[in-house]
């Protein structure tokens, strides 16, 4: 399926659910398409990522932070993400993919996700980073929290988001 009817289809779909608090874990029965089929015959790595993009569409307009980021003319951004896959999905192969929140800093909202077979053998998992964006940079969540109705209070991060968090300053300090 094309991506660009996916994301029409994340975006209706998203409006037609029930909203979500910030910090809720929202799952999502998907298919593997064709087109996200690489030589090897399995999910292609980078479309795992698309998927979480699409995940992560769903979450924004579900707990309203798409329509607090319209109006205050920010962007989403993710900041990066840390994946590690164990088992293939294949052609026409059913999956869920669940998706939460698992910590916040200052500006950062770290989310989790998994991506299960139907029988919840865990084939990927792994950790994506994103904020909102304004004319001044990084939107404080304080701020962002606030604009949807709720308090924000940094939370602890998981030890592999704390690893993953080191791993990154090393890396881009290389070079």
């Amino acid at each position: 399926m094309n991506l660009w009817l996916r994301l029409v289809w994340a975006l209706l779909r998203a409006h037609r659910l029930p909203r979500i608090a910030p910090g809720a874990t929202i799952e999502r029965r998907l298919r593997v398409w064709p087109g996200d089929v690489d030589i090897n015959g399995h999910m292609n790595n980078g479309r795992y990522l698309t998927i979480i993009d699409l995940m992560l569409v769903e979450y924004f307009v579900r707990s309203g932070f798409a329509r607090v980021m319209v109006r205050s003319g920010w962007r989403p951004m993710s900041g990066g993400a840390v994946i590690t896959y164990r088992k293939g999905l294949t052609p026409g192969q059913r999956y869920k993919l669940r998706f939460a929140l698992a910590g916040a800093d200052h500006a950062w909202n770290f989310m989790r996700f998994e991506f299960l077979r139907e029988d919840d053998t865990l084939c990927a998992a792994g950790y994506m980073k994103g904020a909102a964006v304004g004319r001044d940079g990084l939107v404080p969540n304080a701020q962002s929290y606030a604009r949807m109705g709720h308090a924000f209070e940094a939370t602890p991060l998981p030890a592999a988001v704390e690893h993953w968090l080191a791993a990154e300053r090393a890396v881009m300090n290389e070079g």
